[in-house]
C-alpha cells in the first residue's frame, strides 16, 4: 500500500516462486511453514499452515514444525525439503550434506528454486513482522509470546 511497485513485483514473485516452480506442492508448503516458523511470522504460518496439511503435509509434522520440535517425517523428500530451508533459515546456507541431498531430489533448477522460496519468505516475514500484520479475528495465535514482541 505504501510502496506499490515494490508489492507489485514482490507479488509477482510469489506467484511464481509458489505456483510456477518445478517443485511439488507439498513440498513447497512445507518450506514455506519452515521459514515462518524460523521468524514466528503469525500471518504467514496461519496462512500456509492450513496450505501445508490440505496439500498433503502430515498433521504431525505440522504441529511439531510450529512447536519448534523435529518432525516425525516418515518421507524422505518431506525430510530432505525440511533440512534444507530449515538450514538456509537457520544459517543463510546448506551444509555439503543438505546440498547434496536436496540436489540429488529437485536437481539444479529445483534447488535454485527451494532456495530462492525460502528468501522470499523470510523477506515475507520480515514484512509481517515488521508492519505486526494481524491474523483474522478468531484465529488462533501460534506463537503468543512472540506477537507482544512483534516477531
Amino acid at each position: 500500500m505504501h510502496a506499490p511497485d515494490v508489492g507489485r513485483h514482490l507479488a509477482s514473485l510469489g506467484a511464481a516462486l509458489r505456483f510456477g516452480t518445478s517443485i511439488e506442492r507439498r513440498l513447497t508448503e512445507l518450506a514455506i511453514i519452515t521459514v515462518g516458523s524460523r521468524w514466528k511470522a503469525e500471518f504467514e504460518w496461519w496462512a500456509h499452515a492450513r496450505m501445508a496439511r490440505e496439500h498433503g503435509v502430515p498433521d504431525a509434522v505440522v504441529d511439531a514444525i510450529g512447536r519448534g520440535d523435529d518432525p516425525p517425517f516418515t518421507d524422505d523428500h518431506e525430510r530432505i525439503v525440511y533440512a534444507a530451508a530449515r538450514e538456509l533459515a537457520l544459517s543463510g546456507a546448506l551444509s555439503q550434506d543438505s546440498y547434496t541431498a536436496a540436489h540429488g531430489l529437485l536437481g539444479d533448477t529445483g534447488l535454485v528454486e527451494l532456495v530462492s522460496l525460502c528468501g522470499y519468505y523470510t523477506l515475507i516475514s520480515f514484512l509481517l513482522n515488521a508492519f505486526a500484520v494481524p491474523v483474522p479475528p478468531g484465529a488462533e495465535l501460534m506463537w503468543p509470546q512472540a506477537a507482544d514482541g512483534r516477531g
